[in-house]
């Protein structure tokens, strides 16, 4: 892995790739070592195996040929740990371009914004913001955040999450911006939320002890109540969720995982949970999550968590 980051970082340098190649060719630990960090971008999902067939040692290969696949793995493994990086850092890099703060994972941030609003993050979390004389805008632009919103009867405070808009002039309230759609929990005050999509369009109130995910897809909006202290549960450790799929779970909890954790058993995924996991301790938030329907947390490395029925 350690060499995985150095290309990462030196990338077209040729320097690193020449000592990249000669670390691996010491040794066939080192091959297998480098091995085992490809195949968990395969497992994990993130990145198709199309470079198997090169990297993969074959034990009937004569010598001779054996060096040259060395130097095929070596360039194999460059453009896989390329493609891997492009496919994660481009939306992390607009991500960080666009926003005005942001988090990290299972990190936590307070911020005050010039009007006397407070706001909570949560792990992995990022917003933009625009207050100005006649505005109070927060976009969230992806996590999670609690909203302690100062009173201003002049000026109605907004927050837009994956094209739902929450409008108040002074409340608390926590949303959350997910995949697939965008989850309301109302501690004080009352909220406006609309949500205007390419075909769907809601308008609705909600009172306090009242949540609402609105689907991104078909605008389908589903309300429940929900207890005062599980409102953004996150801020004490704890994670809520409330029939939301195995996937939706696993994505929400990924924000306090330092390891990717990919659900590849789509019938896993696709199953609902009810339940307050700790964030203190993700992986048995995990096992807790998936043990219901007979499902496992399988460890790839430190890296990679996979779950499944098997």
């Amino acid at each position: 892995m350690d060499w995985f980051l150095n290309l990462k970082a030196r990338e077209n340098c040729p320097q690193t790739e020449h000592d990249f190649k000669i670390w691996l060719s010491r040794s066939h630990l080192h091959q297998q070592a480098f091995e085992r960090a490809l195949k968990t971008w395969v497992q994990l999902g993130e990145v198709p195996p199309v470079y198997e067939h090169l990297w993969r040692p074959a034990a009937d290969v004569p010598m001779p040929v054996r060096r040259s696949r060395k130097i095929w793995a070596a360039g194999a493994a460059l453009a896989l740990a390329a493609c891997a990086v492009a496919f994660l850092a481009g939306p992390l890099l607009l991500l960080r371009l666009q926003a005005d703060h942001i988090t990290h994972t299972a990190e936590s941030r307070t911020l005050t914004l010039e009007d006397g609003t407070i706001v909570d993050m949560g792990g992995d979390s990022a917003i933009a913001t625009e207050i100005t004389a006649s505005i109070r805008r927060v976009t969230l632009l992806s996590g999670e955040a609690f909203f302690d919103v100062a009173h201003d009867a002049s000026r109605p405070f907004t927050v837009d999450a994956g094209g739902v808009s929450v409008s108040v002039l002074g409340t608390a309230f926590d949303v959350q911006l997910g995949d697939g759609d965008t989850t309301v929990e109302l501690a004080r005050g009352t909220v406006a939320i609309s949500y205007n999509g390419s075909d769907h369009r809601q308008n609705f109130e909600l009172s306090p002890g009242e949540m609402a995910a609105v689907d991104h897809r078909t605008g389908a909006v589903m309300r429940s109540t929900i207890a005062k202290e599980d409102i953004a549960a996150w801020r004490t450790g704890k994670m809520f969720v409330n029939d939301v799929t195995v996937a939706a779970a696993a994505e929400r909890l990924q924000r306090y995982h330092p390891a990717w954790i990919s659900v590849p058993d789509l019938a896993l995924a696709g199953r609902r949970v009810t339940g307050l996991y700790d964030l203190k301790n993700p992986d048995a938030a995990l096992a807790a999550m998936v043990k219901p329907f007979g499902g496992k947390v399988h460890k790839v490395t430190s890296y990679g968590r996979v779950l499944s029925r098997f």
